[in-house]
């Protein structure tokens, strides 16, 4: 296997400006699934993906849902455990195009000083770039062996920009024929350009919007002060009791079944290069506004967290005037981390505001979306095999990472299929995903081919 690999590496290596015109290739088509005028245009990514697939001898078809097709592709030709890897074929809309230096859809090689080169266009990162790390890796395997290492089926769709609404009916239908030991996710960021990451934890998330009623009617400050109630002041102070002066939520049982980070990780993250006040002072801060006693790497990947995101009642507009609003309405969102139910916190929530209004208050509720946090079990044999694999490749421990955002696909992955998530991504953090001259750094792309072509190696061997 080793003298297998090692010609295979060659060959990504050989072969790694016609990877790169494949991937040009690919972010020439404007697929941006949100705007119906590129509907065709989603289709034709799906085609191009599915007969790459067909190509490289997968058993490949494009197949169509409500809105964009998804792709599934399926290679048993290796042996041992079976994964599925995850991508999305679909972009962002590139506005505002006056803003890019270039056509976002016709990608631009921008030699950089340091002697990387940067791939700029929509679509280079996020995910185009990253979904074909995987597909140029099995791409060498193939070529060189005329086999995988492993078993091998991918899917890939067409709206996760859009919060990917047919993934779950799709899931549901072809569960049987998806399942497999572990599903792979290649969307996410390297710790920094020199270190990569794999993802074990995410956070869940509950968002909930509220109008809370006084009055029938808004009112003369002076005429009705102090006698009438404030619908805002009642919105501000319900809102600001949910958190503590110590950073913690307050909510009955918000808490349960939050467990502390386990050792081995915390040491882990204790050794990476993480400079928290440069983090904080990057954007004009200073001080931690989390749980007291907790780092800010704890903060913002594994502690559940609150936060206020618009409140709007009264007058707004220019100028000045004395009312008193009869309606508030506010929008928040609670991060979860492992052992939070996101429904048993929204009613939480809602117990808890309800609580405290006043007689003569009601409250409307809307929910906006709820999932739960995702983690990877630390004694994973595959999250091991892949950290030793990117070892090799970097010439350095990987790091074991958290994310404070959510990818609320995988909880569908792990609703319907029962599988677990192994994030590795070869993103940087300046990549201006979803913004104007986004871009993917040429040696992530080739050290990504590498590093998935070291996993599928890696995955092969005894547990």
């Amino acid at each position: 296997m080793n003298n297998d690999l090692d010609k295979v590496l060659a060959e990504i290596d050989a072969g790694l400006d016609d990877s790169v015109a494949r991937l040009c290739d690919l972010i020439r088509i404007p697929s941006v699934s949100t705007d119906p005028a590129h509907a065709e245009d989603c289709q034709r990514a799906a085609k191009w993906l599915a007969d790459e697939l067909s190509g490289l001898g997968f058993d490949a078809s494009v197949r169509p849902t409500e809105r964009h097709p998804m792709v599934v592709g399926h290679d048993r030709s290796g042996t041992g455990p079976h994964v599925l890897f995850y991508g999305h074929y679909d972009v962002q809309p590139a506005d505002p195009l006056e803003l890019w230096n270039s056509d976002p859809f016709e990608p631009t090689l921008v030699k950089q000083p340091d002697g990387d080169t940067h791939i700029v266009a929509r679509g280079a990162s996020d995910d185009k770039g990253q979904l074909l790390t995987f597909v140029e890796a099995c791409r060498a395997w193939k070529k060189v062996t005329g086999k995988l290492p492993i078993q091998v089926s991918m899917l890939f769709e067409g709206e996760e920009e859009i919060s990917s609404p047919s993934l779950a009916p799709f899931l549901e239908k072809t569960a049987d024929e998806l399942v497999a030991d572990t599903i792979l996710v290649c969307d996410t960021d390297m710790w920094n350009r020199d270190i990569p990451a794999i993802t074990t934890m995410l956070r869940g998330l509950v968002g909930e919007e509220l109008e809370i009623t006084a009055g029938d009617r808004d009112l003369h400050s002076g005429m009705f002060g102090n006698a009438a109630r404030n619908a805002l002041q009642v919105m501000t102070d319900v809102l600001a009791s949910v958190r503590a002066p110590d950073g913690s939520v307050t909510l009955d049982g918000f808490y349960d079944g939050v467990r502390e980070l386990p050792a081995e990780v915390a040491d882990q993250w204790a050794r990476l290069p993480f400079d928290q006040a440069g983090f904080l002072s990057d954007i004009g801060l200073s001080v931690p506004a989390g749980e007291e006693g907790r780092t800010v790497l704890e903060q913002v990947w594994a502690r559940p967290s609150y936060e206020i995101h618009g409140v709007i009642g009264g007058f707004t507009g220019e100028g000045f005037k004395t009312v008193i609003p009869a309606k508030a309405s506010a929008k928040v969102s609670f991060r979860l981390v492992e052992g939070q139910d996101p429904e048993q916190v929204r009613a939480a929530f809602r117990a808890h505001v309800q609580s405290r209004l006043p007689e003569d208050c009601s409250v409307r509720f809307t929910p906006h979306g709820g999932s739960p946090a995702t983690v990877m079990p630390l004694d994973s044999v595959m999250l091991r095999q892949a950290l030793g694999a990117l070892a090799d490749e970097w010439g350095g421990e990987a790091a074991v990472a958290g994310t404070g955002g959510s990818i609320p696909i995988l909880g569908e992955f792990k609703r319907r299929l029962g599988m677990d998530a192994l994030l590795v991504g070869f993103a940087r953090f300046d990549n201006r995903v979803h913004s104007p001259n986004e871009k993917y750094d040429l040696s992530s792309y080739h050290k990504g081919i590498r590093s998935w072509a070291r996993i599928l190696a890696a995955f092969a061997q005894p547990a």
